[in-house]
């Protein structure tokens, strides 16, 4: 076929008229690209990856064109199998990656179709331009792996085959995978490779994809790759985000590894993101539906329920009545009447139990329990103010007094209010179980509180006693005819004179 007919296909492809104006216009496009081809291909940097044709295969170098006037080669030997077989030809399209410039010819090396360097010289050449080669895992020995790059025996420490280190040689034993050269010493004879270098690269690119796309709110599958206690990994797609344990679900009873398994599919979404630090927070909980929802449907103030203690805490006891349910018992309504130190006196982890629900709050996401059915509170009689009354001593505390005035009402003497002389030890003086009389100063029906006087008592005895005794003068005026001493002594004097005459 001649080159004028292959011209007038290119052009019939492209859609151009056959006319000299249209022709010109496309000729001097073909120039362009032409000379950007060339421009392009002198510039290449190290480790920059082409794909290009081969053109021939002569000696022991593979050509390839890199556009316009400009070849590369590639060492044979990276195209031979173990048999000594050539697995390229004129035509194929190889991927490689620029090395240097040697003798005029652009050196190139491959990772491609999983042909490897097998020359000590292409390795070392890899190392120089920063461009990975294949490695096959053949063996986990001391502090990491025994890998063949097309022979050449190579390693690569434990802290450089993942992501994360791992020691568990099953799982790369035996696979073939891309390691970036980090040492090449001794002549080839210490060769270090590192699969981490480029895993970290690959995850870095990904990372900046997501950064574009990744949303609060939005719903992704992964693949749980890692479970810990305080929850599991997972792999979107070269990103890991965590779930806490709290958000693998709503009953968060059960450990991580009984929710979800390493290598399991999961839908969850994006509840936090923190670009500063790359860390994405999942929640698998809330895929599922919110079991709080209607909640005021299934549970009422008065019904008995059945559940599971899943929790003990000082303040009371966690019981489970459904997944993702869970109601507290207080530690006040768990001894039957009687004061317990700690819910672990009456109730242990895992008992199963009948309780009273109380109240249902939903908006708090909070149901209150008691072992016994809620009682109707009893009617306190409270004491009319101003009135003196006997009570006992409860206790004393640094502020003051408190006295039982009857049953379920206990008032408090404040220290001002104890009738006794500053500084006086009133925890020696006043001794729970002593009998005293008070006077009410003032009833709070609202809050259930009443202030006490035990001065206010002695001072009320003091003015009844000064009543009696005016009552006791005034009798005794009455009785002298309201003449008083002097005139019982007039009298006296009186009655002598008459005697006297």
């Amino acid at each position: 076929m001649s080159d004028s007919s292959t011209e007038n296909e290119q052009l019939n492809k492209a859609g151009i008229a056959k006319d000299p104006e249209s022709y010109a216009a496309v000729e001097e496009s073909f120039a362009d690209l032409l000379e950007k081809s060339v421009n392009n291909s002198s510039r290449l940097g190290p480790g920059q990856k082409v794909r290009a044709l081969v053109i021939s295969v002569s000696g022991d170098l593979v050509y390839i064109d890199l556009g316009g006037k400009s070849e590369g080669v590639i060492n044979l030997s990276e195209f031979m199998d173990d048999k000594g077989a050539c697995n390229v030809k004129a035509g194929d399209e190889v991927e490689a990656y620029f090395v240097s410039v040697e003798d005029g010819h652009r050196k190139l090396t491959t990772l491609v179709k999983g042909y490897s360097a097998t020359k000590l010289n292409a390795i070392q050449d890899a190392r120089d331009a920063g461009v990975p080669i294949n490695g096959e895992v053949k063996a986990a020995i001391k502090g990491g792996f025994d890998v063949s790059v097309g022979g050449i025996r190579c390693f690569c420490p434990y802290s450089q085959m993942d992501l994360r280190v791992s020691r568990e040689g099953g799982d790369y034993v035996g696979r073939t995978f891309p390691f970036k050269v980090v040492e090449f010493e001794e002549d080839g004879k210490n060769v270090v490779l590192s699969r981490r270098i480029l895993l970290e690269e690959e995850r870095q690119v990904k990372v900046e994809e997501l950064k574009q796309s990744l949303k609060i709110g939005m719903e992704l599958k992964g693949i749980v790759r890692s479970l810990q206690n305080f929850g599991a990994f997972v792999d979107i797609g070269g990103m890991d985000g965590m779930i806490p344990a709290s958000e693998l679900s709503w009953d968060r009873s059960g450990k991580p590894g009984d929710i979800v398994k390493p290598g399991q599919e999961v839908t969850v979404r994006v509840i936090a993101l923190d670009w500063e630090t790359n860390r994405l927070t999942l929640s698998l909980k809330a895929m599922q539906p919110d079991p709080w929802l209607n909640i005021q449907d299934r549970y009422q103030a008065g019904d008995k329920v059945n559940g599971t203690i899943v929790r003990l805490a000082p303040f009371g006891v966690f019981v489970n009545l459904e997944s993702g349910i869970d109601g507290l018992i207080h530690i006040s309504n768990l001894g039957a009447g009687r004061r317990i130190k700690h819910p672990k006196e009456v109730v242990q982890a895992g008992q199963e139990i009948e309780a009273y629900i109380l109240s249902v709050e939903p908006d708090n996401r909070r149901i209150s329990l008691s072992l016994q059915p809620k009682s109707e509170p009893k009617q306190i009689e409270y004491p009319d103010e101003g009135a003196i009354i006997d009570g006992v001593v409860e206790k004393v505390l640094p502020f003051g007094i408190f006295v039982k005035i009857n049953e379920g009402l206990t008032g408090l003497v404040p220290n001002s209010e104890a009738g006794t002389a500053r500084g006086t030890d009133h925890s020696r003086m006043f001794t729970p179980g002593m009998p005293v009389q008070v006077m009410v100063l003032e009833v709070d029906r609202e809050k259930g509180r009443v202030s006490l006087s035990r001065k206010q008592v002695a001072s009320r005895e003091e003015d009844n006693e000064v009543k009696e005794y005016m009552k006791t003068v005034k009798k005794e005026e009455k009785a002298s005819d309201g003449m008083g001493i002097l005139g019982e002594k007039l009298k006296a004097v009186m009655e002598e004179k008459k005697i006297s005459f």
